[in-house]
């Protein structure tokens, strides 16, 4: 149960950011006490994203406290930050809901909430969004703010830049904050810094600076000497010289956990016509000594108790993540030429150990999965074996790099895909539902899917020794439980291997949901093959099984349209073989968050769900 509301005598009364602009600024101290103690124990008692949200608490009170939002426009990157902006617009009393099957959505969405202006979930969007906005509202001759909050990570892509590289040339009405995180505050963001801010954002400097240039724009040699030396004066107290050059009114750092600092200096900053930038410094976890301590552990959390100085010990099944560190740091002590790559994903990839043991050879290259793919391309091109881990759904925003850097050119990269399928509580964002459809498409690919732990570590030596792109599928957290073997065994490429053999349908089965694929054959008494290889498909084999059975049933973790199925269907087409086919998978549409269990019942991938529509196709009694 949550802790009443009682406890939070302000934060109780606050039902939407109406209610919070009533109290007085004074009160808005308590109010950002209380939100933060509710998220602590709200959190705790249903799991979720934590430690950033714990970091924006005082912005989001001073955002919603001095703009009209919904009418002024703020959009959350990524959103993992935005759990109090949930709690005030209105969504408090479910905050206990979140990512769960039916309740609120993991991120901010458009459909949830007015105030949710812009869906969000990958990573560096947030800037391109707030600019349109800024542009629209400009077209329209409203007098909305644009405000973009972005963190320290997402500036390392360059979706970011090229943004405000735009920004500038449009001279929109657009506020970007950064959300410096990534240290905690040090001296020189302190009161000397806060000050300067507030000097810098207020009226009588910005009048100073337009009237300067209004006298001086006659005298070029004078102007361009007053800018250099303002450059060179904010370049000595002042981190934001590159933002200037992009063309925007750099204002901070600034302690973001100082309400009164944030208030004076966006007060002022709402004022001020064009590009602005505000630089914040906060910390994640911010209020919960654990988190601070240790903001990775406490990014996402499992259900815990505050009281505790540790989250509770996870469950010690070995994950197709681990399947995969684990050869990473097995094949790079066979092979010098190993290098790791990853778009900011040590953690969740599980190259810690890696990471650790290969220094000079792992590679983070933050946000940035185009630049991960082309870097991969160039190590290949002189000799060095990359390999890329990638979730599935971050290696759609490298997709023209896969294609144009790596396939066109026949390279040796090897694509470690995680999160393949249906991820659960980070929803449709996040899914890997469409990996096993465009890459398909793409000449010279070696696509699989792992069916279990070991098959996974064998795929991943396999595509390793291949000489040319290879991807290797798998799901995100653990399998059917078989441990890896040791020795790793190179797999005949584009071969399926034959599980059971029965009568009249045959199951063809691709990657992880072979377990339910197995329940399926023996409730039907079915042939069952677990077909490895998407690319190149087995051929052979389905031209065999065509001639002694007379229904295919194919079973994918991805969607329909153009996935594994589409690759059986294309080849018994075009040899016009005798076989009736059907195809599982997921529907087309965005499959929402919740538990993994629950969305694939409800994409009807589970042997209970598939059986009554494999019985009806193939004829067979519900008996």
């Amino acid at each position: 149960m949550n802790a009443p509301l009682s406890q939070y005598p302000l934060l109780s009364g606050i039902q939407s950011p109406t209610d919070l602009r009533g109290l007085k600024t004074e009160q808005l101290h308590q109010v950002a006490n209380e939100l933060r103690q509710f998220l602590i124990n709200t959190i705790s008692r249903c799991g979720g994203h934590f430690a950033a949200g714990l970091g924006t608490v005082e912005l989001t009170v001073a955002l919603h406290y001095l703009y009209q939002t919904p009418d002024d426009r703020i959009v959350w990157d990524v959103g993992h930050q935005a759990y109090p902006h949930k709690v005030l617009t209105g969504r408090r009393d479910q905050l206990d809901t979140i990512r769960q099957t039916d309740g609120l959505h993991p991120f901010p969405v458009r459909c949830e909430s007015e105030y949710d202006t812009f869906g969000v979930g990958h990573s560096s969007t947030s800037i391109s969004a707030a600019l349109g906005m800024a542009i629209a509202s400009k077209q329209s001759g409203d007098d909305r703010q644009a405000i973009a909050v972005i963190g320290d990570g997402a500036m390392t892509a360059g979706m970011a830049f090229e943004a405000m590289n735009h920004a500038a040339d449009v001279d929109a009405n657009l506020l970007v904050i950064l959300n410096d995180n990534d240290m905690s505050i040090s001296e020189n963001v302190g009161g000397l810094n806060n000050y300067l801010a507030k000097i810098l954002s207020g009226k009588f400097y910005s009048s100073i600076k337009t009237g300067g240039k209004k006298v001086l724009q006659n005298m070029p040699a004078i102007t361009n000497w007053a800018h250099r030396v303002e450059e060179h004066m904010k370049g000595m107290m002042l981190p934001g010289t590159l933002f200037e050059e992009l063309g925007f009114n750099y204002i901070g750092p600034i302690d973001g956990h100082n309400l009164d600092a944030l208030l004076d200096t966006l007060s002022n900053m709402k004022e001020l016509k064009g590009p602005q930038f505000l630089h914040i410094v906060t910390k994640k976890g911010k209020g919960y000594a654990p988190a601070e301590n240790d903001p990775i552990a406490y990014h996402g959390v499992p259900i815990f108790n505050p009281k505790d100085d540790k989250l509770p010990p996870g469950k010690k099944k070995v994950t197709y993540s681990n399947v995969f560190g684990q050869w990473l740091v097995d094949m790079a002590k066979k092979d010098p030429r190993l290098m790791g790559i990853t778009p900011a994903m040590r953690e969740g990839s599980d190259l810690i150990a890696f990471s650790k043991q290969f220094k000079e050879r792992y590679f983070d290259v933050g946000i940035a999965e185009q630049h991960s793919v082309t870097l991969a391309a160039g190590m290949a091109c002189d000799g060095l074996k990359p390999v890329v881990a990638i979730y599935s759904s971050f290696l759609q925003r490298a997709y023209d790099q896969l294609i144009h850097d790596v396939a066109i050119q026949n390279l040796d990269v090897l694509f470690a895909i995680d999160r393949g399928g249906l991820v659960g509580g980070d929803g449709a964002t996040h899914h890997g539902a469409y990996d096993l459809s465009y890459l398909r498409f793409v000449p010279n690919m070696v696509i699989m899917a792992a069916s279990d732990e070991n098959e996974c570590r064998q795929m991943l030596y396999t595509g390793y020794q291949y000489q040319g792109p290879v991807a290797v599928r798998y799901p995100r957290g653990t399998g059917p439980g078989i441990t890896p073997e040791s020795a790793m065994t190179e797999l005949p490429i584009g071969k399926g291997r034959m599980l059971k053999e029965g009568k009249t349908v045959a199951v063809l089965s691709f990657g992880a949901l072979l377990t339910e694929a197995q329940k399926v054959a023996e409730e039907i008494n079915a042939t069952l093959v677990d077909m490895r290889f998407i690319k190149p498909i087995d051929e052979e084999l389905i031209q065999q099984l065509s001639e002694t059975h007379e229904y295919f049933i194919t079973i994918e973790e991805n969607a329909l349209m153009g996935g594994a199925g589409s690759a059986v269907n294309e080849f018994a087409l075009s040899q016009q073989l005798d076989v009736k086919i059907l195809n599982l998978g997921l529907p087309d549409r965005f499959v929402e968050h919740g538990d993994p269990n629950d969305l694939l019942e409800r994409c009807e991938l589970t042997a209970q769900t598939m059986l009554p529509k494999i019985k009806a196709f193939c004829h067979l009694s519900s008996n």
